[in-house]
């Protein structure tokens, strides 16, 4: 498979966006370093899909994630207030759908499909193809990118429409994800 899906193989394929939320960018209580800079690579992308999905970190104020509760991060994505919302230049128009994790108070959900449904809604969509990317690429992407492949669908990340926390963290993910024969792949043709 080659990005962007041929036209034949465009129906089956979708575009997941992981976490490209405020407070994961410059200036959020999480962010990630340089986060803010696969917007218009994610923005071109999205042109190549009819299905493009978006997570979203949906904490409770007192989530189990938080270091005021124990938990190794600092209050983020706090359901409802601006640092969960997705970032203003992402091109939500085209967002066909959004799913939320992470939401209940005891569990912490790194992947995009831990607690969603979101496998069972690309199946009933007819979908055999998921090309990953957002943030962050050394947890949240590769957690639903290695969750895509348990689930059976053939599966990409999107390299330069991906930022990680740390470099040898995020080589690690990388390491990993193509263990398991999730494929590299690189946004090309002109920045939306």
């Amino acid at each position: 498979m080659i990005y962007p899906p041929q036209e034949e193989l465009r129906h089956r394929s979708a575009l997941i966006i992981v976490d490209v939320q405020n407070d994961f960018c410059p200036g959020g209580n999480l962010a990630v370093p340089d986060g803010d800079a696969v917007v218009s690579k994610i923005n071109n992308a999205i042109t190549y899909f009819d299905i493009v999905v978006a997570s979203q970190d949906w904490h409770p104020q007192d989530h189990c994630s938080f270091d005021t509760q124990g938990g190794k991060w600092p209050e983020h994505c706090i359901a409802g207030t601006s640092g969960a919302n997705l970032h203003a230049v992402l091109d939500t128009a085209r967002i066909t759908h959004i799913v939320r994790k992470a939401y209940k108070k005891d569990q912490d959900a790194y992947s995009a499909f831990d607690g969603t449904g979101l496998a069972e809604m690309l199946r009933a969509l007819g979908i055999t193809e998921v090309f990953v990317c957002g943030l962050a690429l050394d947890y949240c992407v590769k957690a639903t990118a290695l969750d895509a492949r348990k689930a059976g669908f053939n599966t990409w990340y999107i390299l330069n429409a991906c930022r990680g926390v740390a470099k040898n963290t995020s080589e690690q993910a990388e390491r990993e994800m193509q263990g398991v024969g999730i494929k590299p792949e690189f946004v090309r043709g002109p920045v939306s």
